[in-house]
């Protein structure tokens, strides 16, 4: 069986390499958090074998990662990854002008103020109770449930339960209906950070292509019937990191053809309401299969410092992540619910706060790609992000570079499986205009250092949350 690192690297892509380029190809991975500290890495005969390469040259690859810290190695024993011993305080002025392009999200409406001291009264009438609330506020689960039958899938609050964000209501789902050594069918590319919640659970992936003209729906539904995956975990609209939106007729497909596969969808919302001018809005997968399950957030259109999200399923799923929930959360807080009540009352000004915020971010990324000679920025009609096409598979690269030009910027692999879509790049219309002006032109500059040879190694580590 393939090992991790394999798979992050790409055989074909290190072929032929030399022990000091192999051992930067392993060094960027760790850099870009796609392996994580303490993870056991293959034994040098294992990876010998693996790659096709002499045992002498992994030899050489694992010294020279121990040389600098990145992997630390017991003689007789394993190969762990490491991280150098560096102290780089959080407070020096380097970082602090570095910008970071790993977050895509907003800073918060300029409503959110307004519906905070509008909630307090509603707070305060709460103060005679217990303060839990493992199902989420009577009111609150009306208005996601509300939303969604505007939508077109009729909902009742019964069939809501709120969390404590869209990537804790994934974690419940899978707490609850998870079973390890299944397989997962997911899209590629997709959130990093539910590919992480899945493998923690032990899930085998199946990955499915998604570019930004949209989905493959017969490999996709080809695998739901070979494989019959346990569960797919779907981003339909405004997809992240693509930005593509799944039309009705293939969500129809899909949703019917997981449910004949005895495949659980799983449907991330979180950016579906993120319009700028798609020009038309698709049904909810959950409106073609009672079975799905739908996660959504206020993050990317309220504040991401908002913890609140929501899970709409069966209701006899719902008391199963009741039970489930109760051993390790007793509920979303009550400030939070109570803001997101007043702000669900105002989701047309809302949405057309978002619209304006996410265009003038759109127009400032591409003024700034213009200016730089061989990225091409596709159409992108809402969302978080743009995922350009870099013409060439310098992805790592170029994200290596922008750290030395104070740029946080994940390569496009952070977004798959197994090392791939080295072309792509995903960068966030979520800024405000005058700092995605400054964060381009250090892309540019980063791009000539790239282009120029002058890619010196990085020196500190970078962040390896990618949102």
């Amino acid at each position: 069986m393939t090992s991790r690192l394999v798979e992050h690297l790409g055989a074909q892509n290190v072929a032929g390499a030399t022990a000091t380029a192999l051992a930067g190809h392993v060094r960027a991975l760790i850099l870009d958090g796609r392996l994580t500290v303490g993870e056991r890495l293959p034994s040098e005969r294992s990876l010998a074998l693996e790659l096709r390469r002499s045992r002498s040259t992994i030899t050489r690859v694992y010294g020279l990662l121990e040389q600098d810290g990145y992997v630390s190695r017991l003689h007789g024993g394993n190969t762990r990854v490491a991280l150098p011993r560096v102290s780089v305080s959080p407070s020096t002025p380097e970082q602090e002008s570095a910008i970071d392009l790993s977050i895509a999200s907003m800073d918060s409406t300029p409503g959110l103020y307004d519906a905070t001291v509008r909630s307090l009264p509603r707070l305060a009438a709460l103060r005679g109770t217990s303060g839990y609330s493992p199902r989420g506020l009577p009111e609150l689960r009306d208005a996601v449930a509300r939303r969604f039958t505007q939508r077109g899938v009729d909902t009742s609050a019964d069939e809501i339960i709120i969390t404590s964000g869209a990537l804790n209501a994934f974690n419940l789902v899978l707490a609850t209906i998870g079973r390890r050594g299944e397989h997962a069918l997911v899209e590629q590319p997709t959130f990093p950070h539910a590919l992480e919640a899945m493998h923690r659970h032990g899930y085998r992936m199946l990955p499915t292509p998604v570019d930004v003209d949209g989905w493959d729906p017969r490999h996709l539904t080809e695998v739901l019937l070979s494989y019959r995956p346990h569960l797919a975990y779907l981003i339909p609209d405004f997809h992240n990191p693509t930005g593509a939106t799944l039309p009705d007729t293939d969500r129809e497909r899909i949703a019917t053809t997981a449910r004949s596969a005895g495949t659980l969808l799983i449907v991330d919302e979180t950016t579906a309401e993120l319009d700028i001018d798609r020009g038309w809005a698709p049904l909810p997968m959950a409106a073609y299969n009672p079975h799905v399950i739908t996660v959504g957030s206020m993050s990317k259109i309220a504040w991401g410092g908002m913890r609140l999200g929501w899970i709409r399923a069966e209701r006899s799923l719902i008391t199963r992540l009741l039970a489930a929930r109760l051993s390790f959360e007793l509920g979303t807080a009550l400030l939070e619910q109570c803001i997101a009540v007043e702000l669900l009352a105002e989701m047309s000004a809302l949405t057309a706060h978002v619209r304006e915020r996410l265009s003038a971010g759109r127009a400032a990324v591409s003024a700034g790609l213009d200016a730089i000679d061989g990225i091409r920025m596709p159409q992108t009609a809402g969302g978080l992000s743009a995922w350009v096409d870099l013409g060439a598979p310098v992805s790592t690269q170029l994200s290596l570079a922008a750290r030395e030009r104070e740029l946080i910027l994940p390569p496009g692999p952070r977004f798959t499986t197994g090392g791939v879509l080295e072309r792509r790049l995903r960068i966030p219309i979520t800024l405000p205009p005058e700092r995605t002006a400054a964060a381009m032109e250090r892309l540019r500059l980063a791009w000539d250092d790239l282009h120029g040879g002058a890619v010196p190694r990085p020196g500190e580590l970078p962040r390896a949350a990618v949102i």
